[in-house]
């Protein structure tokens, strides 16, 4: 499900002497938001200017997010430039990226360490970062540090006759799914290993790199470092297509060390995804990578439980009016703010995490607010389990045998067939095709879904 954008910009971004310009094409800011401007979009947004204080890491952690947008792992094919997303929060600069396959993404964080500059605006957009800029910043070295600007330059005149430069390219809507997915998924990371920068560089170089290595593989602290097991241990970490993470392989050289985070794992776990952070200078650069590398973050319905709420929408509309890209999200404030309970903002953050607004930054534990151009209907179109499921209980479909708290049994009928779905604590099960190829590991099928809102409709 994609269609055409194009991306707008008054020229190429350029590496010039001295100084790397990022233009960039459309966006919300909170300068517009508070503005007369009621949908708070900005052509060309200026966000960021002043100066890098370590350029080749920055270049090179850019160049990353930027390769991994065109790159596919899974089934490798010619694709297209896909722009990168760029989100200013007041402290920090945040470079973000999904692979074409959707399995692997990318975020570069430039942190308040890592540059010296004004905060003109906060808010997202996409930048530039064609062929020729790419090559520039492959040779970028360390010295004097490196003019930044992200969004035009408001001295440089633009006359009403130039020529903007325009490029059309797919609309990454999986983009969005898989932005959702992974703020759901990554919620129930905790750091699983943290590794020096030798043996992060050991570890990281010592993987299989062969595009046919697109397995599950199971690493398990040993000392300083991770050790590969035959099998999922508690304490474990699941790296599913090892090949994924070259991207972080060309900045070993300026890391300080390697964070691993991953959920709880045991002995019958299945795959996972996990994150892997590089910590550098004034910067960190996180690649999520998704639990099977011949599928991508938009297919894990991880988001699908939060969705479907009675007041979910509602809720997410009035979280959605207080949010104004803070560095840090803090739901205690939200809730007094909204008069709304802490799990039911935690409901609405994860709706608009399902239309790409909120992001999580592992290292400080905390979720950051982001805005793509996209609205609440797009969130509906994306996950069509949740759509099926109100259908079938628009269609009265679910026939409850047993209904009480911690223990449900119900026949749903689909079609021409009666699935059978029991919900016992927090287990659930179902007698359709999807729940068992997929025993629960993609989210929960439309039956499960109809079931638990038929439950809330009867109260």
């Amino acid at each position: 499900m994609e269609a055409t954008q194009t991306y707008s910009y008054r020229r190429p971004s350029l590496l010039r002497p001295g100084g790397l310009g990022l233009e960039t094409s459309g966006g919300t800011t909170a300068r517009s938001l508070a503005a007369t401007n009621p949908s708070g979009t900005d052509a060309h947004p200026q966000f960021f200017t002043g100066f890098l204080q370590r350029p080749a890491v920055a270049a090179a952690g850019l160049l990353a997010v930027a390769e991994v947008a065109r790159t596919r792992y899974f089934q490798p094919a010619e694709t297209s430039f896909r722009d990168p997303v760029v989100t200013s929060d007041g402290e920090r600069l945040r470079f973000e990226s999904f692979s074409v396959c959707g399995g692997v993404h990318l975020r570069l964080d430039v942190l308040a360490a890592g540059h010296d500059g004004d905060v003109v605006d906060r808010g997202t957009t996409n930048v530039d970062v064609n062929e020729p800029l790419r090559r520039a910043l492959s040779g970028v070295l360390d010295g004097a540090a490196l003019h930044l600007s992200v969004g035009p330059d408001e001295v440089t005149v633009t006359t009403k006759t130039e020529k903007l430069v325009e490029r059309k390219v797919p609309l990454p809507r999986r983009w969005v799914r898989g932005f959702g997915e992974i703020y759901v998924l990554s919620g129930e990371f905790d750091t699983r290993a943290e590794l020096s920068a030798a043996e992060a560089a050991r570890f990281l170089r010592a993987l299989p790199s062969q595009r046919r290595a697109s397995g599950a593989f199971w690493f398990a602290p040993a000392g300083r470092s991770l050790r590969l097991v035959s099998r999922p241990v508690p304490g474990a970490v699941c790296l599913a297509g090892p090949q994924r993470l070259a991207a972080l392989l060309p900045l070993l050289r300026f890391a300080s060390g390697l964070r691993v985070y991953g959920p709880v794992v045991n002995a019958s776990s299945q795959a996972v995804a996990s994150a892997w952070e590089v910590t550098l200078p004034g910067m960190r650069l996180t690649a999520t990578v998704s639990p099977d590398a011949t599928r991508g973050f938009s297919g894990e319905g991880a988001v699908l439980d939060a969705l479907s709420g009675d007041t979910v929408a509602e809720d997410a509309d009035l979280i959605s009016a207080l949010l104004a890209f803070e560095p840090h999200i803090d739901t205690p404030t939200l809730a007094a703010e909204s008069g709304l309970d802490q799990t039911r903002v935690r409901a609405a953050l994860v709706r608009l995490g399902a239309a790409g607004r909120i992001g999580r930054d592992l290292a400080e534990a905390a979720s950051f607010h982001r805005e793509l151009p996209f609205d609440g209907a797009v969130v509906e179109a994306l996950n069509p389990r949740h759509g099926a499921a109100r259908a079938l209980v628009a269609a009265g479909a679910v026939q409850f045998e047993r209904n009480r708290p911690g223990d449900v049994a119900a026949l749903v009928s689909s079609g021409t067939d009666t699935h059978r779905v029991r919900l016992d604590g927090d287990r659930r099960s179902c007698t359709c095709i999807w729940y068992a190829k997929h025993l629960g590991t993609r989210g929960p099928c439309k039956h499960v879904l109809a079931v638990q809102q038929s439950m809330r409709v009867e109260g």
